[in-house]
């Protein structure tokens, strides 16, 4: 091993891919926060663009399909990097790290009735009571009825009943707004991190590196159908928020092997964002433990994306042949969305201080990958992959049923000058089977033999830089 191996050509074509989790498939894990571009020899900078198209289907608890609900979903990482002098180094990256897209469709218990004037009579019911009926005669008796002074003359019992079915009403109005949606869900990061590293030792062969990181966070989520009992109907749009964290890591190389090795940790970052609910059935739960619920609230709510571990290893085989390894670690069992109406509502069923969160995870996640790339030209390279992915726990969320997958890959990478290389590259994976459940842990769905690919194209740009 003491040739020089000269392995430039050999920067692994699906580097970008090779972290690029698939919607869900541990907690909301997407770019795998790789710092692969600031590692890089010289000046180097890089754009990468990634695609993932999943098939995720199955079956609700009571046997209907569930076709598939993953939605396409794509994402760029950018990164820059220079050297300051032989010793300290500069870079910034971006990324888009975690996110989530799913839509149900279908004829299943995810999706609203489509008959609002059904799900009014199905509520209360009643056959005889339409929406007109509703909003024009019943709404406007009862509430002259428990007008000031009891112009009606109705008794304590009478009006206690009354106002009951009022609340009742209101509640079955308030899903019937929603008649014939499905359950969805979006969520998006975006993240800038600056890094500085200090190359250290007789060679310059260890090197420290930290820095900064600035992140943006943002999600819809809506429950429709049955499946969700008493949520049914429930909303939640959390506004954009930007936050900040840190990166820290050290790396050590030895050029003439092209060996690299570097561990790399991610701090959690705190997001109190602005959540609005809405929730048609809370003032009908609260009523009956009288508790004043409204059916919307505007409200601040906690969001910690989570901490994380990478380590990258790559080291030289032969002088045309490399060979990398990838590890991950993310504690997605930390990890929990909370917003207040959800929260205060689900006490009620649980009866105890605590509730539910609206999305949670069991289990942390552990993700590897093994790489190996061989140059077949002196502008041309190839490379494969295998992978295995933990998710986060099984029974999971009924809004990502997806535990860990397989996957292989392929890519290519030439050298267009001595500069520029442009690198592309597919994975395909086969998906863990998944139960999924609601937040009170009720199962059900049940999610079999799926799977799904990704597909990445990536241009770079590296120099030499000489200080001597």
């Amino acid at each position: 091993m003491g040739a020089n191996f000269n392995l430039k050509t050999l920067t692994v074509a699906l580097a970008a891919l090779s972290a690029a989790s698939i919607a869900s498939a541990a907690g909301l894990d997407r770019s795998g926060q790789d710092i692969t571009a600031f590692l890089q020899d010289g000046t180097y900078a890089e754009t990468v663009y990634t695609y993932i198209d999943a098939d995720v289907s199955g079956k609700d608890s009571s046997g209907n399909k569930i076709d598939d609900i993953a939605e396409d979903y794509d994402f760029f990482r950018y990164g820059v990097k220079t050297d300051i002098n032989d010793t300290f180094s500069f870079g910034i990256l971006y990324d888009e790290p975690f996110g989530a897209a799913a839509d149900y469709t279908g004829k299943n218990d995810f999706i609203t009735n489509t008959d609002a004037d059904a799900i009014i009579q199905d509520f209360t019911k009643n056959p005889n009571l339409t929406e007109a009926y509703v909003d024009s005669v019943l709404i406007p008796q009862l509430q002259g009825a428990l007008a000031p002074g009891n112009p009606g003359g109705l008794t304590a019992e009478e009006l206690k009943a009354a106002q009951g079915q009022l609340i009742g009403l209101e509640a079955a109005k308030g899903l019937a707004a929603v008649a014939g949606e499905a359950t969805q869900v979006e969520v998006r990061t975006e993240s800038i991190t600056g890094i500085l590293g200090a190359k250290f030792g007789t060679n310059k062969e260890f090197q420290v590196y930290g820095g900064p990181v600035a992140q943006r966070v943002r999600a819809d989520v809506k429950l429709r159908g049955d499946a969700y009992s008493s949520a049914k109907g429930y909303t939640t749009h959390i506004s954009k928020d930007q936050d900040y964290g840190w990166l820290a890591g050290m790396a050590y190389s030895k050029p003439e092997i092209a060996l690299k090795a570097a561990l790399t940790y991610r701090s959690e970052i705190k997001h109190n964002a602005k959540a609005f609910e809405t929730f048609p059935l809370a003032t009908a739960a609260g009523a009956t433990v009288g508790l004043p619920l409204s059916t919307t609230r505007y409200s601040d709510i906690e969001i910690n994306t989570p901490e994380s571990v990478n380590f990258d290893f790559q080291t030289g085989i032969n002088s045309t042949t490399l060979a990398t390894a990838k590890v991950r670690w993310v504690p997605w069992s930390d990890f929990a969305i909370v917003p207040s109406l959800y929260n205060d509502v689900s006490k009620v069923s649980t009866k105890d201080d605590k509730g539910l969160a609206l999305v949670s995870y069991d289990k942390d996640q552990w993700q590897v990958e093994l790489g190996l790339a061989k140059r077949l030209a002196p502008k041309f390279a190839v490379s494969g992959t295998v992978g295995w992915d933990s998710g986060a726990g099984n029974p999971v969320t009924s809004l990502g049923p997806i535990e860990g997958y397989y996957s292989v890959g392929l890519g290519g990478k030439y050298d267009i000058t001595e500069n520029w290389a442009v690198s592309a590259g597919g994975k395909y994976l086969w998906f863990g089977d998944a139960e999924g459940q609601i937040p009170s842990k009720v199962i059900v769905s049940d999610f079999e033999d799926n799977d799904g690919f990704a597909l990445g194209v990536k241009l770079s740009y590296q120099a030499k830089q000489n200080f001597n």
